[in-house]
């Protein structure tokens, strides 16, 4: 829940904190010192998770979504390589990845909306908007959105070296340089190199990555911009990668090239605006068999678009949120039979915003407007948004309406109905209302987060399996209803730094159509999870870091062995007080070896160990 006084204006103020943070990689800073992280203000930074540097591979933004309590990350062969994101029982179609004011999409799948070419330490976040905030700042989002700001550039860069089992090794270079000031204004420039292969965790389960991003800022007391460019190249194989459950071993080639340009200013006492502009291009070659070019599907997008987002107060008591993005995207593929090819997007929100009470440290505000969305190929949609705020102190307790809509991207909609992914061009604008009442609680070496919330999801997209027609899996609308409770909480003893969480989700689901017999995404959930992040620091120069998952997942007809899963990521950094920025860690992923299916009919992952060292300067 954001208000005015704590809505995205805040980064700029945010960032040069988030920042070290980030050039740290939350291990050991350049002069041997481990940062202090601030458990209860896990909130305000979203650093809900003790590890952030994977033992896999070289760390990107999805990184941070792993065994986070505010995400579900339902990973094919790693986090890093295919994962897909999920927010409160919802699938990953309907979760948006917002860098900055623009919401990145791919018109093709939700699977590749998580290919953002950027590197960590440029960016603030994982935030996370739900309810009311992603009503209002999501874009084709209906359930929620992964918030990233940019971070303000810092002198300093890093080398970092990893080897492991699986043949794994991994390397990346990162520097970042600020010049001299000219007037008012300041320049800063960032670049990174990495890259990363393995044999995989399991047989056929192969991976090469490369990533270069860099970008240029000019910064001056009360703005930012940012100029972008950003090329990643990843190669991954995966028995059973999408096509499952047909005993394949297939093999996925993706390359995202993302320019963007973005800038934030503040003006008057709370004012601020922010817009961003990117253009994305996206290349697939799908193999249904990585050993025969016989099935290939081979698609490639490119999304352009422009989004604007502010607030202003008008009077001491009333202020203007407001929020629109424009976006155009067409696909060349080799699968798509109709003319459904190319589709353009209009989003305008505006959230009038009243103070209706204040007294010392207590205040009442409430938020009510609406959004408008349309597109050139679906009918448009009005939706409200409210809600209302008490808070008392750092305490905040609100209850929030809203409803969100979004359109079926171009796999669903627009191509074959026959075949290993049966679209329907029938499919209809999904239609998602939320209601939900929570509270956020800090008392300075603990905090707490509670929330209760129902979401009816109408005409949701889902792809479903039937026996009776085992050559397929089909797209097709579903009614359902989504009932939910959340509480994360965080504690800071001693030398340690504890933050646990709980979700349970239940839901009841209408196809309107016996011979669904399975669903791959929308009733793949955990109805149970539990999560506890610890960090100990028995001495100033050593570090214990481990993320914990428990999982009762709904039952599924396609998921072969347990329904229930254990995850457990360890790492131990040390910093040595002879060289100093020199930093040696040890990596663990998926201790216990669970082979829990993530997605029902797609083997789980191994056990990755690894190594590293990285020197900062």
């Amino acid at each position: 829940m954001k208000t005015f006084t704590a809505s995205k204006s805040t980064a700029l103020a945010a960032v040069s904190t988030v920042a070290g943070l980030a050039g740290a990689g939350m291990a050991f800073a350049g002069n041997g010192v481990p940062p202090t992280v601030e458990l209860p203000e896990l909130y305000v930074t979203s650093s809900h998770t003790a590890i952030v540097e994977p033992a896999s591979t070289y760390g990107a933004p999805v990184s941070r979504l792993e065994l986070n309590p505010q995400f579900d990350l339902q990973v094919r062969n790693l986090a890093e390589a295919q994962g897909d994101v999920s927010i409160r029982g919802g699938i990953f179609e309907n979760t948006g990845f917002r860098v900055g004011a623009a919401t990145l999409i791919d018109p093709q799948t939700g699977h590749y909306f998580s290919e953002i070419p950027i590197a960590p330490e440029m960016l603030e976040g994982p935030g996370l908007l739900v309810a009311a905030d992603n009503a209002f700042g999501g874009f084709n989002s209906t359930v929620g959105t992964v918030d990233y700001a940019w971070t303000e550039i810092r002198d300093g860069g890093s080398a970092a070296v990893g080897f492991g089992d699986n043949s794994l090794n991994y390397q990346r270079l990162h520097q970042g340089r600020t010049f001299a000031a000219h007037g008012e204004d300041s320049w800063a420039a960032e670049m990174e190199i990495s890259r990363s292969e393995s044999a995989g965790t399991i047989e056929n389960g192969d991976h090469n990555f490369v990533r270069y991003s860099g970008r240029l800022q000019r910064k001056s007391d009360a703005g930012q911009t940012d100029f972008f460019a950003g090329y990643q190249s990843k190669y991954l194989a995966w028995p059973e990668l999408y096509a499952a459950p047909y005993g394949s071993n297939e093999s996925d080639s993706v390359r995202t090239t993302l320019l963007m340009v973005n800038h934030a200013q503040a003006y008057g006492d709370d004012d601020r605006w922010e817009a961003t502009a990117y253009f994305r291009r996206h290349h697939d070659h799908y193999l249904f068999n990585r050993f025969s070019d016989s099935l290939a599907f081979l698609h490639q997008t490119e999304v352009a678009g422009a989004a604007v987002t502010g607030a202003h107060r008008l009077s001491g008591r009333f202020a203007i949120n407001y929020t629109a993005q424009l976006t155009a995207d067409e696909i060349e593929s080799s699968t798509l039979e109709n003319n459904f090819t190319s589709r353009s997007y209009t989003k305008v929100a505006v959230l009038p915003e009243f103070l209706l009470y204040e007294s010392g440290e207590e205040s009442l505000t409430l938020r009510a407007g609406g959004s408008y969305d349309d597109t050139n190929r679906d009918p448009s949609k009005l939706s409200p948004i409210a809600d209302l705020t008490y808070a008392r102190g750092d305490d905040r307790y609100y209850l929030s309406m809203a409803q969100s809509t979004q359109v079926a991207g171009y796999t669903a909609i627009g191509g074959s109905t026959g075949g290993l992914f049966a679209s329907n061009p029938d499919l209809d604008r999904e239609v998602s209302r939320n209601l939900e009442l929570g509270a956020v609680l800090s008392r300075g070496e603990w905090s707490l987060k509670a929330a209760a919330f129902a979401r009816e999801d109408a005409d949701l997209v889902d792809w479903t399996f039937s026996y009776d027609r085992t050559s397929a899996r089909s797209a097709r609308n579903v009614d359902i209803d989504t009932y939910g409770l959340e509480l994360v909480a965080s504690r800071r003893i001693g030398q340690w730094e504890l933050l646990g969480s709980a979700t349970l989700l239940d839901k009841d689901e209408d196809y309107g159509d016996a011979s669904v017999d399975a669903s791959f995404y929308a009733l793949n959930f955990a109805e149970t999870r539990l999560t506890g992040a610890v960090v100990w620091s028995p001495l100033e120069r050593l570090q214990v870091r481990m993320d914990n998952e428990y999982r009762k997942q709904r039952e599924n007809v396609l998921r072969e062995g347990d329904d229930s899963a254990v995850f457990t990521h360890l790492g131990v950094y040390y910093s040595f007080p002879e060289l100093q920025g020199l930093e040696l860690n040890a990596s663990v992923e998926n201790l216990w070896q669970d082979d829990f299916q993530e997605i029902p009919g797609t083997p789980g992952r191994g056990r990755q160990t690894s190594v590293g060292a990285r020197w900062s300067w």
